[in-house]
């Protein structure tokens, strides 16, 4: 008879990376309406990460990309990245997952070869995962879907894969940061967790590989933002009679993700 152990091995072979079930995520349904995302959670419609820092970013370096290469060719490149990144995400969660998929398609031979490079370099260093695409909520307030919880190098993290036609800096990906401190703060809140660490991984068509790491003060840092930016949010989408309570970042930064 096989051990609990035994049980465990078992239901790990063909997994690059081993699963530990310590927590246990919700089903949420994703809903596309009037433009932003929201997500179903146990009954409660809240918007999406990506949406909220959509709806309080600063657009016009967009509107000035738009206008130099015209709106036509500024749609065919997100249309085109968009695809690809999807397909990047694919390779990535059935890696984890220890399943078989492909996609023999140009795009997607392409997209396989950028996963790959994130897998051998990017994932090098994860020991066990907790969950790939998960729903992640803070009640009543957010919720966003990443693509990995897992240890790190030792340490509780979420991770985030990101396609980039060029390489980044490091300020220009600060809606990147945000979002992965609310994923973040949201998985500590919901699971009593301590997520020390976010990795956000980035790969380009011409498989150049970067990595940005944030923790400690530098995520609680994110956190504050992330909070400016939700409290705003709300601010832009109800009026004075319907305008939540402001919020305070230490109301939510509690001593465990000190």
């Amino acid at each position: 008879m096989m051990s609990d152990e035994d049980i465990k091995e078992y239901h790990n072979i063909g997994r690059a990376i081993k699963h530990n079930d310590k927590y246990t995520y919700v089903d949420a349904t994703r809903i596309e309406e009037h433009g932003s995302r929201l997500y179903d959670v146990n009954g409660a419609r809240l918007p999406s990460v990506t949406t909220i820092l959509g709806a309080t970013k600063n657009q016009q370096f967009l509107k000035e990309w738009k206008a130099k290469v015209g709106e036509q060719e500024a749609e065919r490149i997100k249309n085109l990245s968009s695809r690809r990144g999807t397909s990047m995400h694919k390779f990535l969660e059935h890696y984890v997952l220890g399943t078989g998929y492909d996609d023999l398609t140009e795009l997607g031979q392409k997209a396989k070869a950028m996963a790959d490079k994130v897998i051998e370099v990017g994932l090098a260093p994860v020991e066990e995962y907790y969950g790939s695409e998960v729903t992640l909520y803070y009640p009543g307030l957010y919720a966003g879907s990443t693509d990995l919880v897992c240890i790190h190098n030792g340490k509780d993290t979420v991770v985030d894969f990101k396609q980039s036609n060029t390489p980044k800096r490091a300020d220009w990906i600060e809606d990147y940061f945000m979002q992965i401190a609310a994923y973040a703060m949201a998985h500590d809140y919901v699971h009593n967790s301590q997520i020390k660490q976010g990795v956000i991984m980035i790969c380009t068509p011409d498989l150049y590989y970067q990595e940005f790491k944030v923790e400690g003060a530098e995520l609680r840092s994110w956190k504050h933002k992330f909070l400016k930016r939700l409290d705003m949010y709300y601010e832009l989408k109800y009026d004075e009679k319907e305008k939540v309570k402001p919020m305070k970042p230490e109301d939510f930064l509690t001593e465990h993700n000190s």
